[in-house]
Order: C-alpha cells, then structure tokens, then sequence
C-alpha cells in the first residue's frame, strides 16, 4: 500500500505564504513524478505544478513566479512553496503521485492524498 499524506493547509490573508508538505510512505523505490492540483467549490481539479524526480517542473500560468514544488526524493516527499497568495488560491490542494516502483517491481499509478485546505482571505 502507498499512502500520501498532506499537510501544511491553513488561513492566510492575501499576500502571505504557505507551505504544503506531502510525504508518500510505503515499500517504495521510486517515484517519477509528483505533484499538486487543487479544486475550488465547484470547480473541476486542476494541475497546480508538478515536478519529475530529475527536477523537471511544470506550473500552472496563474501560479507561475509565485509558487515552486521543491522535492525531495530521498524522503518521497514533495513541498508546494506558495507566495504572494491570492483570495483565488483558495481551495482544496491535493497530492498527486504517479509511476510508482514498489519492491518486487510492483507500479501504481496516479495516486492521490486526500486533500488539504487552503483559505485565502482578502
């Protein structure tokens, strides 16, 4: 079994930070990429960032200068650095893992946490 496991989710007036942690725990040997989307009320889930574990990342337009996805892999653990917030960030951020490797050469794809709040205040 993986699991991932948010946190770091919170209250912040607009143009305070926050950071979000995600740790995959589990028999793994690697991940290739990480990442985080997020769903606002009644919105659909949409990519946020991502990033490979060669460090290739790729950012949403309304998140870009403002937001980084530090990673490390030694730990299985991915970061979403989130600077100069907006009232428009708000909603639920989720980790995602894909391409998982377990022991004995297992995959599992697509893996999901189950969701931090993010509130960002005017």
């Amino acid at each position: 079994q993986v699991q991932l496991v948010e946190s770091g989710g919170g209250l912040v007036q607009a143009g305070g930070s926050l950071r979000l942690s995600c740790a995959a725990s589990g028999r793994i040997l690697s991940i290739n990429t990480m990442g985080w989307y997020r769903q606002a009320p009644g919105k659909e889930r949409v990519l946020v960032a991502i990033i490979t574990s060669g460090g290739s990342t790729n950012y949403a337009d309304s998140v870009k200068g403002r937001f980084t996805i530090p990673r490390d892999n030694a730990k299985n653990t991915v970061f979403l650095q989130m600077n100069s917030l907006k009232p428009e960030d708000t909603a639920v951020y989720y980790c995602n893992a894909d391409q998982v490797v377990l022991d004995q050469m297992k995959y599992r794809f697509n893996l999901w946490g189950q969701g931090t709040q993010v509130t960002v205040s005017s």
